[in-house]
């Protein structure tokens, strides 16, 4: 196969568009193993440095800027510290493998619940269709970006009631301070209950659930928020 000087000029032009140096914001700048701000972090930039930008995806919000850069050392910076000049991504920069929009959080407040005209079996996240944990279940999947299922990072979530436990071992962060998109978790009652909160208003929250006010139904509650913990999945966790 013969190339024309045109042909390996385009090549030679594309395969370097993505190796220009981009300067930092910072004295310093951390690059992590993930696209996250609790990634690992696994090589530090000094201040004279020029990032080379590898690939672009989405992760944790930093200021407004969910954009992470993949640096030629294989690791990610959050794009709001690097001098692109763009806002947003960089056109001939190609995204991440994997990559996809965030997901939108927390979105309305509606029965989009996919299986329940199908109550009793059991879901694709490995929970029984129209439970508390499928409802959230889903609410996570769709929703928070997380491809969270019952064996999430290895470990058996099982019920609500030890959901709390699960998001422990697992170095899932949970609390008692509620956000829109987490999930409220108590062990009260038998097999425990999770919601998806939906708005924090004050001393209360705003939550969808399923199976509570109604056997295998959705419906929605405003409560004060000490009843619950919060566990926090993120896409990055």
């Amino acid at each position: 196969m013969q190339f024309s000087f045109f042909t390996v000029l385009v090549a030679v032009l594309s395969s370097t568009v993505t190796a220009v140096p981009f300067p930092i914001k910072s004295d310093t700048l951390n690059c992590r193993d993930t696209p996250s701000t609790s990634g690992k972090i696994v090589h530090t930039y000094g201040k004279s440095a020029d990032i080379k930008i590898t690939c672009q995806t989405y992760g944790t919000d930093v200021s407004g800027n969910n954009i992470w850069d993949k640096t030629k050392e294989g690791c990610y910076v959050s794009d709001y510290y690097v001098k692109t000049g763009v806002d947003g991504f960089l056109p001939n920069v190609p995204k991440c493998p994997g990559t996809t929009p965030p997901a939108k959080i927390p979105g309305p407040r509606v029965d989009d619940y996919k299986y329940k005209s199908s109550c009793g079996g059991v879901d694709p996240w490995n929970y029984y269709k129209c439970q508390c944990t499928s409802f959230v279940a889903q609410r996570l999947n769709e929703r928070v970006g997380v491809k969270f299922h019952n064996q999430y990072k290895g470990y058996n979530w099982g019920n609500a009631n030890t959901w709390d436990e699960a998001a422990r071992k697992t170095g899932v962060k949970i609390n008692g301070t509620p956000k829109p998109g987490c999930v409220a978790q108590t062990n009260a009652g038998r097999y425990g209950h999770v919601a998806y909160v939906s708005k924090v208003d004050g001393d209360y929250v705003i939550i969808e659930e399923y199976n509570y006010g109604g056997k295998e139904r959705y419906g929605t509650r405003k409560v004060k928020k000490n009843l619950f913990n919060y566990i926090h999945l993120t896409s990055s966790t």
